[in-house]
């Protein structure tokens, strides 16, 4: 019985103990950010902590961001959303956080839903530790090299072009850069929150990438950006685009559709001869509305790369039509039906180019 006493003693001091160790601070470097043109809101994290992406973050479409950086607390990032959504400003709602917490070694960032940011970082914060911020984006991080990585993520911020994502990639490049390769950082990641912009509509994560454990956290996070531009978020555009027309967000609508067609150009800059690739581009394009002229041009070249494709010369039939063309889609849309009788899909799009020319006459 004694022994069992000891022994219960002695577990129940550990945690005692343990629970009284103070708490693990994070290495990290972050930016918050705003897109004006579209309303979208991000943060971008690089840590020497894995995971960072499920402990720092928090981002609300439409509501602001918030990050708690050093030593982190989930309970500030959900306090801070939901006084952000009740309408507080940026500099009034870190105020509020610092002011019902004791910890010291916080870091705190917060962007709301006008583009005004505020930042703080408590004195004992190890290393160095700082913070950045102006309209539309707030740069900070906590054992860092010295200043420079946060004023270099800052002017990369400042001066690239394009969406949110881009730009806060971008930044987060230049403040790996600067702090070092030898840093330690091995996690990283991006989020974006865009109304009803995530996958399928289902969700307000329009971009939601992360790298929990890598040698080269930041590569690696932009390599897995590329790849989910092309699978998923062409899709995504184009569905927001539908939506900002629908609530007369035109101007937003029409940065959309200039942003896509950068991606596209960037994506055939680097796979210049991919039919497949082509053919979505020139398919997307066309159907869309969005450039029908150069829909078509890039229909022709995917059918000199692959002439014997029925998809390929189905789209090349769509894209002529879209230039109201009908002749040329009649006639390529009937050597469709010769080449493949059973294929429904022809046939309805004959028929939807024969009314069509009927119309017209």
């Amino acid at each position: 019985m004694k022994i069992l006493l000891h022994v219960i003693f002695f577990i129940s001091f550990c945690i005692l103990s343990y629970a009284q160790e103070e708490p693990i601070a994070i290495p990290s470097y972050s930016i918050i950010g705003w897109d004006s043109l579209t309303g979208d809101m991000g943060v971008a994290i690089v840590s020497k902590f894995p995971c960072v992406g499920s402990i720092i973050p928090y981002a609300k479409a439409s509501v602001g961001v918030i990050v708690t950086q050093s030593i982190p607390n989930p309970d500030f990032g959900d306090y801070g959303i939901k006084m952000l959504e009740r309408g507080i400003d940026a500099q009034h709602v870190i105020e509020e956080l610092i002011k019902n917490t004791n910890i010291y070694q916080l870091q705190f960032a917060a962007l709301d839903v006008n583009g005004n940011t505020y930042a703080y970082t408590d004195n004992s914060c190890k290393q160095y530790a700082g913070h950045l911020f102006n309209k539309s984006y707030s740069v900070q991080g906590v054992e860092l090299r010295d200043a420079s990585v946060l004023r270099a993520m800052a002017t990369t911020f400042e001066i690239t072009q394009g969406d949110l994502a881009e730009r806060l990639l971008a930044a987060i490049e230049s403040g790996a850069k600067a702090n070092g390769e030898q840093s330690g950082e091995i996690s990283a990641c991006i989020l974006v929150v865009r109304e009803n912009g995530g996958f399928n509509e289902q969700s307000d994560r329009f971009i939601d990438i992360r790298v929990d454990n890598d040698s080269l956290p930041v590569k690696k996070l932009r390599r897995i950006y590329e790849i989910w531009q092309e699978k998923f978020l062409i899709d995504s555009r184009l569905k927001s685009i539908i939506k900002f027309n629908k609530g007369k967000k035109y101007f937003a609508a029409e940065i959309e559709k200039k942003r896509l067609v950068v991606l596209f150009n960037a994506q055939l800059k680097r796979r210049p001869d991919d039919p497949d690739l082509l053919k979505k581009i020139a398919w997307t394009l066309a159907t869309n509305d969005l450039d029908p002229l150069q829909a078509l041009e890039l229909a022709k070249r995917a059918i000199k790369l692959s002439p014997e494709r029925l998809d390929i010369i189905s789209t090349l039939a769509e894209c002529h039509y879209k230039m109201k063309h009908y002749e040329e889609a009649i006639a390529i849309g009937s050597e469709l039906i010769k080449r493949d009788p059973s294929n429904e899909t022809y046939w309805k799009q004959l028929q939807k180019f024969r009314e069509a020319k009927e119309k017209t006459q």
